[in-house]
């Protein structure tokens, strides 16, 4: 195995250890598992130095990580790979369409974390929907989707933000990194 590839792998798995981490000082948790927290940029950095393909691998292997460690929440076998694996998967994908990008790490944050959403926004509906309460914010609940988005949407924008704002504040001292410029060197 060559050195590129062996640098690849430890750098994956001190940021999955990290995320794992992060993932465990949440700021707040929802009932049934959705919580605000800034386990995700590790996993936003790493795709966006490796590429779609990688980041996803990573992103699949951090929703085990978060399904396993953190005491994962799920109703059946399809919240369980929908919430962790496909919803984390797709965060490493978008990030990691961004590779090579001008300000890469802040249109990865928005386009994985979209993506994110979509997968919880989809499983929430569908099987999470059988379960919503009869009010939630104040207001009666008569629709699964409408139900989904406002249980979903606060936490995930919550996470991109909190992301954004540590990647504005990283940004000047990690650059080389958030922009893949020792990677480059290396070449």
């Amino acid at each position: 195995m060559d050195h590129k590839k062996i640098k690849m792998m430890c750098e994956a798995a001190m940021l999955l250890a990290l995320a794992q981490i992060l993932g465990y000082l949440r700021i707040y948790e929802f009932p049934n598992g959705g919580s605000v927290d800034a386990a995700t940029l590790p996993i936003i950095l790493f795709a966006v130095r490796y590429g779609a393909g990688w980041g996803t691998l990573v992103g699949f292997a951090h929703g085990v990580l978060q399904y396993f460690l953190g005491n994962g929440i799920a109703i059946d076998w399809t919240t369980m790979i929908a919430d962790y694996l496909v919803a984390y998967a797709l965060l490493g994908l978008g990030a990691g369409l961004m590779k090579g990008k001008t300000n890469a790490m802040i249109k990865g944050t928005l386009l994985g974390g979209f993506l994110r959403f979509v997968a919880h926004f989809v499983v929430g509906a569908v099987v999470w929907g059988k379960w919503m309460p009869d009010t939630y914010f104040g207001m009666p609940m008569t629709n699964e989707w409408i139900y989904s988005f406002l249980y979903n949407a606060p936490y995930v924008v919550l996470c991109i933000i909190i992301c954004i704002v540590l990647i504005l504040l990283l940004k000047k001292p990690l650059k080389k990194y958030f922009e893949a410029e020792d990677l480059r060197a290396e070449n």
